[in-house]
């Protein structure tokens, strides 16, 4: 009987999480569906499906909102689960905090506006003969680019000096790959990360920063 109550508890517990962060797990189980139905289709039409997808040069040249949209509903991994943790541990942290909107508002800035940096730069490298021709077909879609934004902004989240070491560590996390790979991935991450700082105004009035050392406090009682 025990068990079961606390079963029921728990149960009842994820499911308060879940309401509580509703853009985050309603964006996460349109990702279960769209994974799946990518794990059932033959390799050689998914590349081609993804790829009209894409927010490439080519297909932002001729879709843009469309491959914008459509770029963010994919998982080109094929793995779900990851993406389900980490939705958890930062998107419906952010969510929570800021409320839907203002999540909403940090995740389509990170997306769109470091799509369209990232791809502008693998544009003028293609231009300048730096990169091949075939370049401004590539597949890029999925979500990483929100999710570096709201790992951003979560930094305010953060009481100091906690901030600040959390900071560089997802500055570096992100920062090390682009000078070592230099990709225009590599760079599409480091802009979301920056332009999630840069949403520091969606912050006010959202309460007290989260203060690590008391809730070590707490713990120890």
């Amino acid at each position: 009987m025990n068990g079961f109550i606390r079963i029921r508890r728990g149960t009842g517990a994820v499911a308060r999480y879940v309401r509580s962060a509703p853009g985050t797990y309603v964006w996460l189980l349109i990702l279960f569906v769209t994974t799946v139905a990518l794990h059932h289709m033959p390799p050689e039409f998914e590349d081609q499906f993804l790829r009209q997808r894409s927010t490439n040069i080519r297909e932002l040249s001729n879709n843009p909102v469309r491959v914008l949209v459509a770029s963010a509903m994919w998982i080109d991994s094929g793995h779900w689960l990851p993406y389900a943790a980490l939705y958890t541990v930062f998107h419906a942290q952010a969510e929570r905090w800021l409320g839907t909107l203002r999540w909403l508002l940090v995740c389509v800035a990170a997306h769109a506006l470091a799509t369209l940096i990232s791809e502008g730069a693998l544009l003028w490298a293609v231009r300048g003969g730096v990169a091949p021709v075939g370049a401004v077909n590539t597949l890029d879609v999925g979500v990483s680019y929100a999710l570096a934004g709201v790992m951003g902004v979560l930094t305010y989240r953060i009481a100091t000096p906690w901030r600040y070491l959390y900071a560089a560590v997802v500055l570096a996390g992100y920062g090390v790959p682009l000078l070592t790979g230099r990709t225009f991935t590599d760079l599409g991450h480091v802009t979301a990360v920056l332009l999630g700082l840069g949403c520091h105004p969606l912050v006010k009035g959202r309460g007290e920063a989260w203060n690590p050392k008391e809730t070590l406090a707490v713990l120890r009682r």
